[in-house]
């Protein structure tokens, strides 16, 4: 009766805040990932685990965010927030009593201070105050996966360099050895942006990177850093061609398309419900890497606020707050109302909403594995990726419907809940397809990330690689003293901070456009201050103690990635 699998990726990322304002932007965002999403989530992995339910949730965990979540001072910082939170509840409990408001709006602020209370002792005392020890722990124990993205959410078709990409990916892989002890397997690639290998320039006259060049592809990059797999949206499969297929699992023997035997049985069909192996052309020696793919319609069910579940009358809403304390007292009622009309929320509402959405939800996955299976007469593979931040902070109820769909398809005698990995061991895929060119933005191609509005910024990023590759031609990292290595290191995580994609995307969706260009202007500035450090270092061998003094202040500012090394820009 088995017609599939389904797959769950949870895409985690925040760009890097630590150090870098609280409110509206900066840790606060990191402090609102944790207590409404990474800490429900592990609560309801862990619960899961318990009842003997291993939920199987493949997440991507970006370096970048890793390392905040795993620095020294984000203890601090988080406990210090949810403090704040429980005393301005407390703040408002007075306040409402004190105007007479109604009973229910005073019970509210109880639950919130119970809730971020119970989030605290939950960092402190069952997760022992990290993250990401406990998403290990998690995936040591086979109850989930946990794969890696770009360092540090690099836009990597546009990046100027091969080098740049390399950065990302090879930067990606050993910090993912540092928190979690193994090799990983599969990648995020930020913004799920893919680029083949062809006859590249770029979009704007950058000299030297508006001469055409040839390029390798993103999955050449991923094959040489041991990286086995990655998501695509559907669109871009869509308009996937085959190429040829391997001989066998050890994908050693390649024949064309025109060469395959009808002895072989391969599938050269089109679909989101099947994996394949992406290749830019039947230069397969060059490296291939498989692709799952994002199914568009059962990911809109969960995605969409207006049409889909978050869309609920009587779940939270996420956009009223009450001035002040910033808490959210008020349910969705109509997600096209007016907020003056918005209705107080009641948590115990939300659990038949739940489960009736739940089951609709699984149904739907049977349903399209079931017709697949009957058409194909072959198992599917069902791949539905979301940012992680959709579980929680923007749709509150949502680590509780991932509880109710893992349990509700663990008693399914149609689907089961896999890893990615796990999926891919299971189908070792055979057929090679090239995959246009695409991301899973707004039309699906880069429009997002380069735009009239943050075009500028990719002007000020080839630029700067093109300094710093002129540094490291003229001054050899092999031969730079300690005092010259620390300035250039430096200088290349400003780059790569300059590099994250966030920036872009919050110059085009206007969330957040005053913060993102400042950021990306104070990078852009530490960067070029650093190479002037480093070219007068390895002028004269010293630098003054107020130089000193504001490298070891942007160090104390940026202090990620302490295990990147010079050599990987090559």
């Amino acid at each position: 009766m088995h017609s599939g699998n389904f797959v769950l990726v949870l895409h985690t990322h925040l760009p890097w805040v630590l150090n870098h304002g609280r409110w509206p932007h900066g840790v606060d965002w990191l402090c609102e990932a944790v207590a409404e999403c990474y800490i429900p989530l592990l609560n309801v992995f862990n619960d899961l685990k318990n009842e003997g339910i291993l939920p199987r949730v493949s997440l991507d965990i970006s370096p970048v965010l890793c390392e905040q979540l795993e620095h020294p001072e984000f203890k601090k910082v988080f406990i210090n927030y949810c403090k704040e939170k429980v005393k301005s509840a407390r703040v408002d409990e007075i306040a409402f009593n004190k105007w007479g408001y109604d009973a229910h709006h005073i019970y509210l602020t109880k639950y919130w201070q119970e809730w971020y209370e119970g989030r605290m002792s939950d960092f402190l005392v069952r997760y022992n105050s990290s993250i990401i020890g406990s998403m290990r722990t998690l995936q040591d124990s086979g109850a989930i996966e946990i794969l890696t993205c770009g360092a540090s959410h690099g836009y990597l078709p546009l990046l100027g360099y091969d080098k740049s990409i390399n950065l990302q990916i090879r930067a990606a892989v050993e910090n993912y050895k540092k928190h979690f002890g193994r090799q990983p397997r599969g990648i995020w690639l930020p913004e799920c942006a893919y680029r083949g290998s062809y006859d590249w320039k770029s979009l704007i006259p950058v000299n030297p990177f508006h001469q055409t060049r040839l390029r390798p592809g993103i999955e050449q990059f991923l094959a040489k850093n041991g990286i086995e797999f990655f998501f695509t949206d559907q669109p871009l499969t869509e308009r996937s061609s085959p190429l040829g297929a391997f001989l066998d699992e050890n994908k050693e023997k390649f024949v064309g398309l025109g060469e395959v035997s009808h002895k072989h049985k391969y599938d050269f069909s089109i679909s989101p419900l099947k994996l394949f192996n992406v290749s830019s052309s039947d230069k397969i020696e060059y490296g291939t890497a498989t692709a799952f793919t994002r199914h568009r319609d059962l990911a809109m069910l969960v995605w969409s606020g207006e049409t889909g579940y978050p869309g609920e009358p009587d779940y939270l809403d996420f956009h009223k707050k009450n001035l002040g304390s910033m808490l959210r007292y008020w349910r969705v009622t109509d997600n096209k109302a007016d907020m003056m009309y918005k209705m107080l929320y009641h948590p115990d509402w939300t659990s038949k909403k739940i489960d009736l959405q739940s089951n609709h939800f699984v149904h739907h996955i049977e349903n399209t594995l079931n017709y697949y299976k009957n058409t194909t007469g072959r198992e599917g593979n069902l791949c539905t990726p979301f940012d992680t931040e959709l579980f929680g902070h923007w749709w509150f109820e949502g680590p509780e419907f991932i509880r109710a769909v893992i349990k509700g398809l663990s008693n399914s005698p149609y689907v089961n809940t896999t890893t990615a990995s796990e999926e891919l061991y299971r189908h070792k895929p055979l057929e090679i397809y090239h995959l246009p060119e695409g991301s899973w933005g707004e039309n699906n191609n880069h429009d997002v990330w380069s735009n009239p509005d943050n075009v500028w910024t990719w002007e000020a990023i080839y630029n700067d690689e093109l300094r710093l590759n002129n540094l490291f031609e003229q001054f050899h990292p092999g031969s730079l003293t300690q005092l010259q290595r620390r300035v250039f290191t430096q200088a290349l995580r400003e780059l790569m901070l300059l590099h994250s994609s966030d920036w872009q995307f919050l110059i085009f969706t206007q969330s957040a456009k005053d913060y993102a260009e400042q950021r990306f202007s104070y990078h852009h500035s530490d960067f070029n201050l650093l190479c002037d450090f480093g070219e007068k270092a390895c002028r004269t061998g010293e630098l003054s103690s107020g130089e000193i003094n504001q490298l070891s202040e942007i160090e104390k500012r940026n202090s990620l990635f302490a295990e990147l090394k010079l050599e990987w820009w090559e």
